[in-house]
Protein backbone atom coordinates (compact mmCIF):
# COMPACT_ATOMS: atom_id res chain seq x y z
CA UNK A 1 0.00 0.00 0.00
CA UNK A 2 1.35 3.41 -0.94
CA UNK A 3 2.01 5.99 1.74
CA UNK A 4 -0.55 8.86 1.89
CA UNK A 5 1.73 11.46 0.32
CA UNK A 6 2.49 9.09 -2.56
CA UNK A 7 -1.29 8.89 -3.14
CA UNK A 8 -1.42 12.69 -3.43
CA UNK A 9 1.56 12.76 -5.83
CA UNK A 10 -0.02 10.01 -7.94
CA UNK A 11 -3.27 12.00 -8.35
CA UNK A 12 -1.34 15.19 -9.08
CA UNK A 13 0.82 13.51 -11.74
CA UNK A 14 -2.12 11.76 -13.44
CA UNK A 15 -4.14 14.98 -13.55
CA UNK A 16 -1.29 16.99 -15.07
CA UNK A 17 -0.55 14.29 -17.65
CA UNK A 18 -4.20 13.99 -18.71
CA UNK A 19 -4.74 17.73 -19.16
CA UNK A 20 -2.99 20.64 -20.80
CA UNK A 21 -1.47 21.89 -17.55
CA UNK A 22 2.17 22.93 -17.65
CA UNK A 23 4.37 19.88 -16.93
CA UNK A 24 6.33 21.95 -14.38
CA UNK A 25 3.14 21.98 -12.29
CA UNK A 26 3.95 18.58 -10.80
CA UNK A 27 7.33 19.80 -9.58
CA UNK A 28 5.89 23.03 -8.19
CA UNK A 29 3.26 21.22 -6.13
CA UNK A 30 5.29 18.17 -5.10
CA UNK A 31 6.88 19.42 -1.90
CA UNK A 32 5.85 21.55 1.10
CA UNK A 33 7.16 25.03 1.79
CA UNK A 34 8.17 24.10 5.35
CA UNK A 35 8.31 20.99 7.57
CA UNK A 36 8.50 21.34 11.34
CA UNK A 37 9.62 17.95 12.70
CA UNK A 38 10.22 17.71 16.47
CA UNK A 39 9.86 15.63 19.64
CA UNK A 40 7.71 16.43 22.68
CA UNK A 41 8.86 15.08 26.04
CA UNK A 42 6.15 14.17 28.52
CA UNK A 43 7.40 12.56 31.73
CA UNK A 44 9.77 9.81 30.69
CA UNK A 45 8.24 9.42 27.23
CA UNK A 46 8.93 11.20 23.95
CA UNK A 47 6.35 11.78 21.20
CA UNK A 48 6.99 12.58 17.53
CA UNK A 49 5.22 15.72 16.29
CA UNK A 50 4.89 17.62 13.01
CA UNK A 51 3.53 20.77 11.42
CA UNK A 52 3.72 20.86 7.64
CA UNK A 53 3.04 24.11 5.76
CA UNK A 54 2.43 23.09 2.17
CA UNK A 55 1.40 26.16 0.17
CA UNK A 56 0.36 29.74 1.04
CA UNK A 57 -0.01 31.21 -2.45
CA UNK A 58 -3.64 32.22 -1.80
CA UNK A 59 -3.41 33.19 1.88
CA UNK A 60 -2.33 32.04 5.36
CA UNK A 61 -1.72 28.34 5.85
CA UNK A 62 -4.78 26.51 7.22
CA UNK A 63 -5.16 23.00 8.59
CA UNK A 64 -5.98 20.81 11.55
CA UNK A 65 -3.91 19.08 14.21
CA UNK A 66 -4.49 15.39 14.88
CA UNK A 67 -3.47 13.21 17.84
CA UNK A 68 -3.23 9.59 16.70
CA UNK A 69 -0.82 6.64 17.16
CA UNK A 70 -0.51 6.27 13.37
CA UNK A 71 0.51 9.87 12.63
CA UNK A 72 3.45 9.96 10.21
CA UNK A 73 5.28 12.60 8.20
CA UNK A 74 3.89 11.13 4.96
CA UNK A 75 0.35 11.40 6.31
CA UNK A 76 0.76 14.99 7.54
CA UNK A 77 2.38 16.04 4.24
CA UNK A 78 -0.49 14.49 2.28
CA UNK A 79 -3.12 16.15 4.46
CA UNK A 80 -1.41 19.53 4.09
CA UNK A 81 -1.31 19.12 0.30
CA UNK A 82 -4.97 18.08 0.15
CA UNK A 83 -5.85 21.12 2.25
CA UNK A 84 -4.03 23.40 -0.21
CA UNK A 85 -6.00 21.83 -3.08
CA UNK A 86 -9.24 22.06 -1.09
CA UNK A 87 -8.96 25.73 -0.10
CA UNK A 88 -8.04 26.63 -3.69
CA UNK A 89 -10.93 24.59 -5.07
CA UNK A 90 -13.57 26.28 -2.90
CA UNK A 91 -11.94 29.66 -3.54
CA UNK A 92 -10.90 30.60 -0.02
CA UNK A 93 -8.07 33.10 0.63
CA UNK A 94 -6.20 30.41 2.56
CA UNK A 95 -3.40 27.93 1.99
CA UNK A 96 -2.83 24.37 3.15
CA UNK A 97 -1.14 23.02 6.27
CA UNK A 98 -1.53 20.14 8.73
CA UNK A 99 -0.13 19.02 12.07
CA UNK A 100 -0.05 15.98 14.26
CA UNK A 101 1.39 14.19 17.27
CA UNK A 102 2.02 10.44 17.21
CA UNK A 103 0.17 9.62 20.42
CA UNK A 104 -2.89 7.76 21.64
CA UNK A 105 -4.70 10.54 23.55
CA UNK A 106 -7.02 7.98 25.19
CA UNK A 107 -4.04 6.77 27.22
CA UNK A 108 -3.25 10.25 28.55
CA UNK A 109 -4.70 11.85 31.67
CA UNK A 110 -6.31 15.26 31.10
CA UNK A 111 -3.35 17.15 32.62
CA UNK A 112 -1.00 15.22 30.29
CA UNK A 113 -3.23 16.01 27.31
CA UNK A 114 -3.13 19.70 28.20
CA UNK A 115 0.65 19.60 28.69
CA UNK A 116 1.34 17.89 25.35
CA UNK A 117 -1.00 20.37 23.60
CA UNK A 118 0.79 23.35 25.09
CA UNK A 119 4.26 21.94 24.38
CA UNK A 120 3.20 21.44 20.77
CA UNK A 121 2.43 25.17 20.56
CA UNK A 122 5.76 26.06 22.18
CA UNK A 123 7.49 24.33 19.26
CA UNK A 124 5.51 25.99 16.47
CA UNK A 125 4.31 29.37 17.80
CA UNK A 126 6.87 31.42 15.84
CA UNK A 127 5.49 29.99 12.58
CA UNK A 128 1.75 30.33 13.23
CA UNK A 129 -0.73 33.19 13.75
CA UNK A 130 -3.86 34.67 12.23
CA UNK A 131 -1.91 36.00 9.23
CA UNK A 132 0.59 33.11 8.97
CA UNK A 133 -0.92 29.70 9.78
CA UNK A 134 -4.26 29.00 11.49
CA UNK A 135 -4.55 25.55 13.13
CA UNK A 136 -7.85 23.78 13.86
CA UNK A 137 -9.10 20.49 15.36
CA UNK A 138 -8.76 17.19 13.50
CA UNK A 139 -8.83 13.51 14.55
CA UNK A 140 -8.91 13.22 18.38
CA UNK A 141 -8.61 16.97 18.97
CA UNK A 142 -11.47 19.30 19.88
CA UNK A 143 -12.55 22.76 21.06
CA UNK A 144 -11.05 22.25 24.53
CA UNK A 145 -7.63 21.42 23.06
CA UNK A 146 -7.87 24.42 20.72
CA UNK A 147 -8.51 26.66 23.75
CA UNK A 148 -5.45 25.27 25.56
CA UNK A 149 -3.38 25.88 22.44
CA UNK A 150 -4.78 29.37 21.81
CA UNK A 151 -4.24 30.40 25.43
CA UNK A 152 -0.65 29.16 25.33
CA UNK A 153 -0.03 30.94 22.03
CA UNK A 154 -1.41 34.21 23.44
CA UNK A 155 0.84 33.84 26.51
CA UNK A 156 3.88 33.35 24.28
CA UNK A 157 3.18 36.34 22.01
CA UNK A 158 1.94 38.56 24.84
CA UNK A 159 -1.41 39.60 23.37
CA UNK A 160 -4.90 38.36 22.51
CA UNK A 161 -5.29 36.63 19.14
CA UNK A 162 -8.68 34.89 18.86
CA UNK A 163 -8.34 34.34 15.09
CA UNK A 164 -5.11 32.35 15.48
CA UNK A 165 -7.01 29.06 16.01
CA UNK A 166 -10.41 27.91 14.71
CA UNK A 167 -12.70 25.13 15.89
CA UNK A 168 -13.02 26.79 19.29
CA UNK A 169 -16.01 26.52 21.62
CA UNK A 170 -18.73 29.13 21.01
CA UNK A 171 -17.94 30.86 24.34
CA UNK A 172 -14.28 31.15 23.30
CA UNK A 173 -15.00 32.76 19.92
CA UNK A 174 -15.94 29.69 17.91
CA UNK A 175 -18.50 29.76 15.12
CA UNK A 176 -21.96 28.30 15.34
CA UNK A 177 -22.24 25.38 12.92
CA UNK A 178 -18.51 24.54 12.94
CA UNK A 179 -18.98 21.18 14.67
CA UNK A 180 -21.51 20.04 12.06
CA UNK A 181 -19.81 21.74 9.10
CA UNK A 182 -17.91 18.87 7.44
CA UNK A 183 -20.87 16.48 7.56
CA UNK A 184 -23.33 19.22 6.59
CA UNK A 185 -21.18 20.20 3.61
CA UNK A 186 -21.00 16.54 2.55
CA UNK A 187 -24.80 16.35 2.59
CA UNK A 188 -25.09 19.50 0.46
CA UNK A 189 -22.55 18.05 -2.00
CA UNK A 190 -24.52 14.82 -2.31
CA UNK A 191 -27.74 16.79 -2.73
CA UNK A 192 -26.34 18.70 -5.72
CA UNK A 193 -24.81 15.54 -7.19
CA UNK A 194 -28.11 13.66 -6.88
CA UNK A 195 -29.96 16.48 -8.64
CA UNK A 196 -27.45 16.44 -11.51
CA UNK A 197 -27.77 12.72 -12.22
CA UNK A 198 -31.46 12.32 -11.34
CA UNK A 199 -31.19 10.44 -8.04
CA UNK A 200 -34.30 10.77 -5.88
CA UNK A 201 -33.17 11.20 -2.24
CA UNK A 202 -35.91 9.09 -0.62
CA UNK A 203 -35.02 6.18 -2.94
CA UNK A 204 -31.26 6.60 -2.45
CA UNK A 205 -29.73 4.22 0.11
CA UNK A 206 -26.54 5.24 1.91
CA UNK A 207 -23.98 3.37 4.03
CA UNK A 208 -21.55 5.40 6.17
CA UNK A 209 -18.19 3.93 7.12
CA UNK A 210 -17.15 5.71 10.31
CA UNK A 211 -19.71 7.22 12.67
CA UNK A 212 -17.59 9.84 14.40
CA UNK A 213 -18.11 13.57 14.20
CA UNK A 214 -18.15 13.79 10.38
CA UNK A 215 -20.09 10.59 9.70
CA UNK A 216 -22.76 11.23 12.33
CA UNK A 217 -23.45 14.83 11.32
CA UNK A 218 -23.51 13.79 7.67
CA UNK A 219 -26.05 11.07 8.52
CA UNK A 220 -28.32 13.56 10.27
CA UNK A 221 -28.03 16.20 7.54
CA UNK A 222 -28.55 13.70 4.70
CA UNK A 223 -31.48 12.14 6.53
CA UNK A 224 -33.07 15.59 6.91
CA UNK A 225 -32.73 16.19 3.16
CA UNK A 226 -34.55 12.90 2.59
CA UNK A 227 -31.80 10.35 1.86
CA UNK A 228 -32.19 6.88 3.39
CA UNK A 229 -29.38 5.85 5.74
CA UNK A 230 -29.42 2.04 5.94
CA UNK A 231 -25.94 1.28 7.30
CA UNK A 232 -23.43 2.83 9.69
CA UNK A 233 -20.23 1.52 11.25
CA UNK A 234 -17.48 2.23 13.74
CA UNK A 235 -14.56 0.08 14.93
CA UNK A 236 -16.91 -2.01 17.11
CA UNK A 237 -19.20 -3.14 14.29
CA UNK A 238 -21.72 -2.23 11.60
CA UNK A 239 -25.47 -1.71 11.87
CA UNK A 240 -27.68 -2.60 8.91
CA UNK A 241 -31.35 -1.76 8.57
CA UNK A 242 -32.53 -2.13 4.94
CA UNK A 243 -35.72 -0.18 5.77
CA UNK A 244 -33.67 2.80 6.89
CA UNK A 245 -32.31 4.04 10.22
CA UNK A 246 -34.56 6.84 11.41
CA UNK A 247 -33.15 10.25 12.24
CA UNK A 248 -34.18 9.92 15.90
CA UNK A 249 -32.22 6.67 16.20
CA UNK A 250 -29.17 8.17 14.49
CA UNK A 251 -29.28 11.00 17.03
CA UNK A 252 -29.52 8.51 19.91
CA UNK A 253 -26.53 6.48 18.66
CA UNK A 254 -24.52 9.67 18.14
CA UNK A 255 -25.36 10.85 21.68
CA UNK A 256 -24.41 7.48 23.24
CA UNK A 257 -21.15 7.32 21.27
CA UNK A 258 -20.23 10.76 22.60
CA UNK A 259 -20.66 9.33 26.11
CA UNK A 260 -18.20 6.51 25.34
CA UNK A 261 -20.51 3.82 23.98
CA UNK A 262 -20.33 2.18 20.52
CA UNK A 263 -22.59 0.90 17.76
CA UNK A 264 -22.09 -2.66 19.01
CA UNK A 265 -23.07 -1.73 22.59
CA UNK A 266 -26.09 0.20 21.35
CA UNK A 267 -27.39 -2.74 19.32
CA UNK A 268 -26.83 -5.27 22.12
CA UNK A 269 -28.46 -3.06 24.74
CA UNK A 270 -31.48 -2.49 22.49
CA UNK A 271 -31.99 -6.14 21.48
CA UNK A 272 -30.87 -5.60 17.88
CA UNK A 273 -27.97 -8.10 17.74
CA UNK A 274 -29.32 -9.55 14.47
CA UNK A 275 -28.57 -6.22 12.78
CA UNK A 276 -24.93 -6.22 14.01
CA UNK A 277 -22.19 -7.11 11.53
CA UNK A 278 -18.40 -6.93 11.44
CA UNK A 279 -17.24 -3.39 10.58
CA UNK A 280 -15.75 -4.46 7.23
CA UNK A 281 -19.08 -5.91 6.08
CA UNK A 282 -20.45 -2.40 5.62
CA UNK A 283 -18.61 -2.12 2.30
CA UNK A 284 -20.66 -4.98 0.88
CA UNK A 285 -24.06 -3.60 1.92
CA UNK A 286 -26.36 -3.16 -1.10
CA UNK A 287 -26.60 0.63 -1.25
CA UNK A 288 -26.47 3.38 -3.85
CA UNK A 289 -23.93 5.57 -2.03
CA UNK A 290 -21.00 4.55 0.15
CA UNK A 291 -19.63 7.36 2.32
CA UNK A 292 -16.22 6.53 3.84
CA UNK A 293 -15.91 8.94 6.78
CA UNK A 294 -13.10 7.50 8.88
CA UNK A 295 -9.37 7.65 8.05
CA UNK A 296 -7.35 7.67 4.83
CA UNK A 297 -6.63 4.39 2.96
CA UNK A 298 -9.84 2.76 4.24
CA UNK A 299 -10.56 1.36 0.75
CA UNK A 300 -7.67 -0.69 -0.63
CA UNK A 301 -6.71 -3.69 -2.77
CA UNK A 302 -7.95 -6.19 -0.18
CA UNK A 303 -11.48 -4.84 0.15
CA UNK A 304 -12.45 -2.66 -2.83
CA UNK A 305 -14.04 -5.57 -4.71
CA UNK A 306 -16.58 -5.92 -1.89
CA UNK A 307 -18.13 -2.52 -2.63
CA UNK A 308 -21.67 -2.74 -4.04
CA UNK A 309 -22.37 1.00 -4.18
CA UNK A 310 -22.28 2.78 -7.53
CA UNK A 311 -21.35 6.13 -5.98
CA UNK A 312 -18.65 6.88 -3.39
CA UNK A 313 -18.77 10.13 -1.42
CA UNK A 314 -15.32 10.72 0.09
CA UNK A 315 -16.03 12.30 3.48
CA UNK A 316 -12.62 11.24 4.84
CA UNK A 317 -9.37 12.58 3.41
CA UNK A 318 -7.85 10.16 0.89
CA UNK A 319 -10.04 7.15 1.80
CA UNK A 320 -9.18 5.31 -1.46
CA UNK A 321 -5.60 4.19 -2.07
CA UNK A 322 -3.99 5.25 -5.34
CA UNK A 323 -3.40 1.63 -6.39
CA UNK A 324 -7.15 0.90 -6.64
CA UNK A 325 -8.48 4.32 -7.67
CA UNK A 326 -8.48 3.63 -11.41
CA UNK A 327 -10.06 0.20 -10.92
CA UNK A 328 -12.87 1.65 -8.83
CA UNK A 329 -13.59 4.40 -11.33
CA UNK A 330 -14.29 1.87 -14.11
CA UNK A 331 -17.78 1.24 -12.78
CA UNK A 332 -18.27 3.73 -9.95
CA UNK A 333 -18.43 7.51 -9.66
CA UNK A 334 -16.34 9.04 -6.88
CA UNK A 335 -17.22 12.44 -5.44
CA UNK A 336 -13.77 13.60 -4.26
CA UNK A 337 -12.77 14.49 -0.72
CA UNK A 338 -11.45 17.93 -1.66
CA UNK A 339 -15.04 18.88 -2.51
CA UNK A 340 -17.15 16.52 -0.37
CA UNK A 341 -15.50 17.32 2.97
CA UNK A 342 -14.67 20.98 2.33
CA UNK A 343 -17.44 22.18 4.67
CA UNK A 344 -15.09 22.04 7.65
CA UNK A 345 -12.50 24.43 6.27
CA UNK A 346 -15.20 26.69 4.78
CA UNK A 347 -16.79 27.24 8.19
CA UNK A 348 -13.33 27.51 9.78
CA UNK A 349 -12.78 30.40 7.36
CA UNK A 350 -16.09 31.91 8.49
CA UNK A 351 -14.93 31.61 12.13
CA UNK A 352 -11.64 33.33 11.25
CA UNK A 353 -13.58 36.13 9.54
CA UNK A 354 -15.94 36.57 12.49
CA UNK A 355 -13.02 36.73 14.94
CA UNK A 356 -11.16 39.31 12.87
CA UNK A 357 -14.24 41.48 12.40
CA UNK A 358 -15.54 40.93 15.95
CA UNK A 359 -18.81 39.54 14.57
CA UNK A 360 -21.12 36.68 15.58
CA UNK A 361 -23.20 34.99 12.87
CA UNK A 362 -26.22 32.84 13.67
CA UNK A 363 -26.27 29.22 12.51
CA UNK A 364 -28.75 29.94 9.71
CA UNK A 365 -26.38 32.49 8.20
CA UNK A 366 -23.40 30.11 8.53
CA UNK A 367 -25.24 27.23 6.81
CA UNK A 368 -26.68 29.52 4.14
CA UNK A 369 -23.19 30.78 3.26
CA UNK A 370 -21.80 27.22 3.44
CA UNK A 371 -24.48 26.00 1.04
CA UNK A 372 -23.70 28.84 -1.39
CA UNK A 373 -19.98 27.98 -1.35
CA UNK A 374 -20.59 24.26 -1.88
CA UNK A 375 -23.08 24.89 -4.69
CA UNK A 376 -20.76 27.25 -6.57
CA UNK A 377 -17.77 24.91 -6.20
CA UNK A 378 -19.81 21.86 -7.23
CA UNK A 379 -21.07 23.62 -10.37
CA UNK A 380 -17.53 24.65 -11.30
CA UNK A 381 -16.23 21.10 -10.85
CA UNK A 382 -19.14 19.62 -12.83
CA UNK A 383 -18.67 22.08 -15.70
CA UNK A 384 -14.93 21.36 -15.82
CA UNK A 385 -15.65 17.63 -15.89
CA UNK A 386 -18.12 17.99 -18.76
CA UNK A 387 -15.87 20.32 -20.74
CA UNK A 388 -12.82 18.07 -20.79
CA UNK A 389 -14.30 14.59 -20.15
CA UNK A 390 -12.57 14.29 -16.79
CA UNK A 391 -13.49 12.47 -13.59
CA UNK A 392 -14.86 14.67 -10.81
CA UNK A 393 -11.56 14.34 -8.94
CA UNK A 394 -9.50 15.32 -11.97
CA UNK A 395 -11.79 18.28 -12.61
CA UNK A 396 -11.48 19.41 -8.97
CA UNK A 397 -7.68 19.16 -9.11
CA UNK A 398 -7.50 21.06 -12.41
CA UNK A 399 -9.51 23.98 -10.99
CA UNK A 400 -7.45 24.06 -7.79
CA UNK A 401 -4.09 23.73 -9.56
CA UNK A 402 -4.89 26.59 -11.94
CA UNK A 403 -5.57 28.83 -8.95
CA UNK A 404 -2.39 27.71 -7.16
CA UNK A 405 -0.16 28.10 -10.23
Amino acid sequence: MKKPFENYLSTLKKTVEKTELDKDTTKKLSSPNKILDFKINLGNKSYQAYRVQFNNKLGPYKGGIRFHPQVSLSEVKALSAWMAIKTALVNLPLGGAKGGIKVNPKKLKERELKEISQKYVENIYKFIGEDKDIPAPDVNTNAKIMKWMKDKYEDLIGKKSPASFTGKAIKDGGSLGREEATGQGGAYTLQYFAKKIGLEPKKTKIAIQGFGNVGSYFALAASKIGFKIIGISDTSGAYLNPKGIKKEELQKIKREKKEGSSIKNYLIQNGKEKKLFESDKLLSFKVDVLAPASLENAIHKDNYKEIKAKYILELANGPITAEVEDKIRKDKIVIPDVLANSGGVIVSYFEWLQNRKNQKWNKEKVFEKLKEKIKKSFEEVWNEKEKDSLTLKEAAYVLAIKRLI
